[in-house]
């Protein structure tokens, strides 16, 4: 019975030690199930409540897709409302992937339709394959109305394709306000890495590119629309749902006046040059043409490779905006301002220096352009005698006829909506020392009195010493926003009235450009040539011949009327031999037509009768003969001024 026993209280204490051993897996693995059941509970509860409009979004842009609309660019307008830049209707076709039942088939329809190239079929496969079903493929841009009749007419046959109208931008002028306004074209991968805009990468959307259109984008852009479609998981198109209009950018108003801009571009002819002409009253830019130049019209449309080639192959640099990026030698032009710190320095008006042909310094004698005889400032000036300039700026120095050059407004810069612009240099006897750690010598001052040497500037500037020589007022060029009040010059009314005189008798004495008097009744201009070396001359050569890109730059400056001066204008012709020869008689042009527009359209359409045409023409001949003729050799030597 012992051994019964004890059996049975063994077997009552496994079952015990089992039993505890039962409840207390049942223990852990409920608390386990619990607290999963809780945290279960609490991440459903934090899902729903605290996230629960984050995933409704979600869940919305998963059913809804939301397409922008391009904005309508604001205009650029003169002063006057004449539009220069504007939006005009342009028709387009794209292809909606998951509406489009085969793609090959559709293609092919397009392809004999629109004529499309092999390059082009292959890029619209290329952006069909990378498209999210519901997003609109580009397959063609500003086509003709024949051609976006017949695919609208078709377009029922053509599941997916999508004819449409939009908007892109214009210039009504052409070449002769390419490089004053720039252009737009599509953002590159570089421009939306930046923002991450989704706009940027919106079929049909344009970005300014160059010069206003660029610095002025914000303004310009507009707000983009939107349209929101329903769209089922895999992105195929259920329903429309809402549109929401876009908002046009804002109207820009210039200082150009729209009819002189295109006048002074179309008067370059086939010379390579700028014209800068400014409002002696405000300071306003009234024209500021530099040619040639290239079509923004090509660019914004996308510009071919031929048209590309032709432009950066042409020696008379089409893609380079003169009026504010190159730099010259002023040479005599800059006279006018070495006559004023002459007379701020005490020299009398009537003091005469003679001129047998030059001036001699050590062992070196500095030329003059004749043998001019007894000469006072005024007749210098009309004659443009540099021997009178040489003994006169080496009696008081350059350095006073520096600081007088700076304040009528050379070397300095101006806060003008463009991305570039080239200063130039006015030097002294500290910027000597400062830069090539040399002394300042007479022969540098000598140089520079009359434009030469270290002396540098841009049309825009030498526009502006006319323009601050007429007024007397610090005027300060603009394109944009309010009129500021200009302080007077330090010059005295006395010393400007001689200078002016002075240059009166340049056009209307017996000066370098008495062949440019305006053909006006009551109107006379006053102004000063100059020809600026690109080489160093040696013995008698002169810039007057050989290649064109040795040749000497022609120059002007000039005001009107003579006596209550409302204009002052630039020109400056590179390699033109000289500027009463090349720069003075395209001055005349361009200040008659501010007086008499007849009058100078009528001799303008006379002159491009023996040109080949107006602008557009010429440039139509040009890119037809340059198609034909073999690819010429890429010179890379650049010109030896800039």
């Amino acid at each position: 019975m012992s051994w019964l026993k004890f059996i049975f209280d063994e077997k009552s204490v496994s079952e015990a030690q089992s039993q505890f051993t039962f409840n207390r897996r049942s223990f852990v693995l409920g608390g386990a199930q619990l607290s999963i059941g809780a945290l279960l509970a609490s991440r459903m509860a934090y899902l729903s409540i605290f996230e629960n409009e984050r995933y409704t979004l979600q869940a919305e842009s998963n059913r809804v897709n939301l397409s922008l609309i391009p904005p309508r660019r604001g205009w650029i307008v003169d002063r006057e409302g004449k539009p220069l830049a504007l939006n005009r209707t342009v028709f387009r076709v794209d292809i909606i992937p998951d509406r489009v039942k085969d793609v090959p088939a559709t293609l092919d329809a397009l392809t004999r339709i629109l004529k499309l190239t092999p390059d082009e079929r292959d890029r619209i496969e290329r952006d069909i394959d990378r498209s999210s079903g519901y997003q609109p493929v580009q397959v063609a841009e500003n086509i003709d109305w024949e051609r976006y009749a017949a695919i609208s007419i078709r377009a029922p046959d053509i599941p997916g394709v999508q004819p449409a109208q939009g908007f892109a931008r214009f210039y009504p002028e052409g070449a002769a306000v390419g490089h004053l306004l720039g252009y737009v074209g599509a953002a590159s991968a570089k421009d939306y890495e930046k923002t991450k805009d989704p706009l940027y990468v919106t079929p049909g959307f344009k970005i300014g590119k160059e010069a206003i259109e660029r610095v002025m984008e914000p303004s310009l852009r507009g707000e983009p629309g939107a349209r929101r479609s329903e769209v089922t998981a895999r992105g195929k198109l259920v329903r429309e749902l809402a549109t929401r209009p876009d908002v046009a950018g804002d109207t820009l108003k210039l200082t150009i006046d729209a009819g002189l801009q295109a006048y002074a571009a179309r008067r370059l002819g086939e010379n390579s040059g700028a014209v800068t002409v400014i409002d002696t009253l405000t300071g306003g830019i009234l024209a500021m043409a530099s040619m040639p130049a290239y079509d923004p019209n090509s660019f914004s449309d996308g510009i071919g490779q031929m048209e590309w080639k032709m432009l950066s192959q042409d020696e008379r640099r089409p893609l380079v905006n003169k009026a504010l990026q190159s730099l010259y030698p002023p040479g005599s032009t800059v006279k006018p301002a070495a006559a004023l710190a002459l007379l701020a320095a005490g020299v009398g008006p009537d003091e005469t220096v003679f001129c047998a042909g030059g001036y001699r310094l050590g062992n070196r004698t500095f030329r003059c352009l004749g043998r001019h005889g007894t000469v006072t400032m005024k007749r210098a000036i009309a004659k443009s005698c540099n021997t009178y300039f040489y003994a006169m700026g080496r009696r008081i120095g350059y350095d006073k006829i520096a600081v007088m050059a700076r304040e009528l407004g050379l070397g300095a810069e101006y806060p003008l909506p463009f991305t570039t612009q080239s200063y130039g240099t006015i030097p002294d006897s500290a910027w000597k020392l400062r830069k090539y750690k040399q002394a300042w010598t007479q022969s540098d001052t000598l140089n520079a009195t009359i434009g030469q040497g270290y002396v540098q500037i841009s049309p825009l500037q030498l526009a502006v010493m006319g323009s601050r020589i007429a007024s007397g007022r610090l005027l300060q060029p603009h394109l944009t926003g309010p009129v500021a009040n200009a302080n007077a010059l330090s010059c005295t009314a006395e010393h400007l009235a001689i200078v002016r005189d002075a240059m009166s008798e340049v056009v209307n004495g017996d000066g370098t450009a008495g062949r440019s008097r305006l053909p006006l009744k009551d109107i006379q201009m006053g102004g000063k040539t100059g020809t600026a070396q690109v080489r160093k001359i040696a013995g008698s050569q002169r810039g007057q011949n050989g290649a064109w890109k040795y040749r000497d730059h022609g120059l002007f400056v000039c005001f009107a009327p003579v006596d209550n001066p409302r204009y002052a204008a630039s020109v400056v012709i590179e390699h033109g031999l000289g500027g009463a020869r090349a720069a003075a008689p395209v001055a005349r042009d361009v200040l008659t037509y501010l007086f008499d527009p007849a009058l100078a359209m009528t001799t303008l359409l006379e002159m491009e009768k023996e040109w080949g045409g107006d602008i557009n023409t010429r440039a139509k001949a040009r890119a037809a003969s340059f198609a034909a003729a073999p690819t010429p050799a890429v010179e890379t030597t650049g010109d030896a001024v800039e």
